[in-house]
């Protein structure tokens, strides 16, 4: 029995080898990351949406700088009138001021809102198109997720689980057209 033991162990270390093997070999999951924020900034179609959010936003701020000029000149012939001016005209010329005023917070505050708005349709055409690259980018890759490295989300990311794949996906920003699995 004692000659049989070391070949019996012989028989089971060479049938549990392969397994054993495999299981040395199985590597982390593997994910991507990139920098969402560096890929937007790259593409074509973000660049010429800000430019054009640049645009609509001098406007908006030109017709701003217009009415506070027009309030700040009424605002001086009113105080350089103010002793001349018999009560009825005062008053009616302290309301036509009230209202300009309002009418320019008012203004601002409405051009903020619109603003914010045009921005986030001028630019979701490029966000929308940047997530269907990095989506065939995984699913090319085969990874389980892609994480967003920006504002030091994720500071380590291991070498042998992680994939940078913001190459990968600029290359798929600027090849063929993305088709989704």
């Amino acid at each position: 029995m004692k000659k049989q033991l070391p070949i019996v162990l012989f028989v089971v270390s060479i049938l549990c080898a392969p397994f054993v093997t495999l299981s040395a070999q199985q590597v982390l999951p593997q994910f991507g990351y990139l920098s969402y924020s560096a890929v937007l900034l790259q593409m074509p179609e973000y660049t010429m949406a800000s430019q054009q959010y640049e645009e609509l936003r001098g406007k908006y701020e030109a017709e701003a700088t217009r009415a506070e000029e027009e309030f700040q000149r009424k605002f001086a012939e009113f105080m350089q009138g103010q002793r001349d001016f018999p009560a009825s005209i005062m008053q009616k010329r302290q309301a036509e001021l009230q209202e300009l005023m309002e009418r320019s917070i008012s203004f601002r505050q409405e051009s903020q809102r619109l603003l914010a708005e045009a921005e986030s349709a001028l630019k979701q055409p490029a966000v929308d198109h940047l997530n269907a690259a990095i989506k065939a980018v995984g699913a090319e890759q085969g990874l389980m997720f892609i994480l967003n490295i920006d504002g030091n989300a994720c500071p380590f990311v291991h070498p042998q689980a992680g994939v940078d794949v913001t190459t990968a996906v600029l290359e798929r920003l600027q090849g063929s057209p993305i088709a989704l699995p």
